[in-house]
């Protein structure tokens, strides 16, 4: 296959979904092409877009690729796409998200033992906007579901997957040494 017609067959595919495509599949829709092949096109067709100034580019999300607009044009985006009201989630939300996104697959009873408030609310949002997902339940008493992000929460924070999350700094309480007594409590002072 000329390597032209390679190209518009995969721009054409990726411009058609609106979700990320995996390798495998645009393999199978182009059998002709190895995925050696594939990526070297997709390396070709985004340089043929810098060069352009093109508004867009081919992006690895979520186990896939996807066209993706100029994150430089992201304000105008944005300013188009405004709603009447936000479209944002609830820092609750934005927690629970973290703490599953961190620690999945979770059960809202551990997720409400991190947050220390009821997690029903969250979850039912995370649910709607399918950042969340139901993984499977676990091996307990009650068999309580287990909670995993989904490739829409990839795709929504640009991440190409779980482990390109930022890693996190596990905060550590120093043990007293042998030569330092521990400390006591404070005495409470009354005013009598």
């Amino acid at each position: 296959m000329e390597a032209g017609q390679a190209k518009r067959i995969i721009e054409a595919l990726l411009l058609v979904f609106g979700h990320p495509l995996a390798l495998k599949r645009i393999a199978e829709v182009v059998p002709e092409l190895g995925a050696a092949d594939i990526r070297r096109l997709i390396e070709t067709l985004n340089a043929e877009y810098a060069s352009g100034a093109r508004a867009f580019t081919i992006q690895e999300v979520a186990g896939g690729y996807q066209l993706v607009t100029d994150q430089a044009l992201a304000p105008w985006i944005r300013h188009a796409l405004q709603s009447p009201r936000p479209d944002s989630v609830s820092v609750a939300s934005m927690e629970t998200l973290a703490i599953i996104a961190y620690r999945q697959p979770i059960t809202k009873a551990e997720i409400e033992a991190i947050r220390g408030v009821d997690a029903t609310a969250a979850l039912d949002t995370l649910l709607e906007r399918g950042f969340v997902r139901v993984a499977g339940r676990k091996e307990s008493p009650g068999r309580p579901f287990l909670y995993g992000t989904t490739t829409e929460f990839l795709r929504h924070f640009g991440l190409a997957s779980v482990d390109a999350l930022p890693r996190m700094a596990t905060p550590t309480i120093p043990e007293p040494s042998a030569d330092e007594p521990a400390s006591a409590p404070a005495a409470i002072a009354s005013n009598g």
